[in-house]
């Protein structure tokens, strides 16, 4: 007798930039945990949670970063070449951090 293995159906929704950066990391450093959560149904909503999680997570970033650099609207209104390097700046770094934190874990 062959035994019926299937993947449970996964719930439906976009995975995203963070996501698919989290499923190559875990596809080429965690294949184990990459495996056990795909057998189980749970990759896509795992990714899923950690896209959510780091799209909050670089906004609460960049804000407190624009806020530390003072970055504001009148900077931008005056001088929006400093403005557009400042947040790239701060955009670069929150991503960096996020990275660190939630993507290659």
């Amino acid at each position: 007798m062959i035994p019926n293995l299937t993947i449970p159906d996964e719930q439906e929704g976009h995975v995203g930039k963070y996501g698919s950066l989290r499923r190559t990391y875990l596809w080429e450093n965690h294949y184990g945990l990459f495996i056990s959560l795909m057998t189980q149904g749970k990759l896509k909503s795992h990714l899923m949670e950690i896209q959510e999680t780091a799209q909050n997570r670089m906004e609460q970033i960049t804000t407190e970063m624009k806020a530390a650099q003072n970055v504001t609207e009148e900077l931008k209104a005056s001088d929006s070449m400093m403005w557009v390097g400042r947040m790239n700046n701060i955009r670069q770094s929150a991503e960096e951090i996020v990275m660190k934190e939630l993507i290659y874990v």
